[in-house]
């Protein structure tokens, strides 16, 4: 996203902060197209014939986003790190209720088969997640990379504007967390 779409998109979202529709309005169709980008690199990592579709991702966390009363978005990158959190919600939400995950195995994988998601394997979503969750009780800066690299899509840099660091502390944060992450999922297995 260019230098000028980026300060006209944080001016929106102040402004719809602040109470004005017309802002939302304007807004819409920026954040929508930005939503369905990142929704659309995650989708492409999904197991074939997955029935939950790029657009219905979208749908579903721009219906969370909006509905939320009271929210002050200080700029871009925060409301593209708050979407990131949605969407990954919904993805969790939507493995924990396909049928027969209860009994489904849980597989010894990388964070990076984990993060690849092939046939049959929604279960290593809810498995990452908890990893996740658990991450975050004890260092939230390295949850929060995962979570905005792998749920929300976002590269490096956005990363690093979202949770104000530089992007060698991003990359460093981020090879601890997948070494964690594979310790933790294949734990699981043992």
């Amino acid at each position: 996203m260019a230098e000028e779409s980026t300060q006209e998109v944080t001016q929106l979202l102040k402004r719809w902060s602040a109470g004005d529709g017309e802002a939302l309005e304007e807004l819409t169709p920026v954040i929508y197209a930005e939503l369905h980008r990142i929704a659309h690199r995650h989708m492409r990592k999904e197991r074939d014939g997955h029935t939950l579709q790029t657009t219905a991702l979208v749908n579903e966390a721009y219906v969370r986003l909006i509905d939320w009363k009271n929210a002050k978005f200080e700029n871009r990158a925060h409301f593209f790190g708050v979407s990131a959190q949605l969407m990954r919600r919904v993805l969790v939400d939507f493995a924990r209720k396909r049928p027969g995950n209860k009994e489904a195995p849980i597989y010894l994988v990388s964070v990076e088969e984990a993060m690849a998601v092939t046939e049959g394997k929604d279960p290593e979503i809810v498995a990452l997640d908890e990893a996740l969750t658990e991450l975050a009780t004890f260092d939230e800066r390295k949850a929060k990379i995962v979570e905005l690299k792998f749920f929300g899509g976002l590269k490096t840099d956005e990363i690093a504007e979202v949770i104000g660091v530089s992007e060698i502390t991003v990359l460093r944060e981020w090879q601890k967390a997948k070494a964690w992450l594979f310790l933790q999922l294949n734990k699981k297995t043992d």
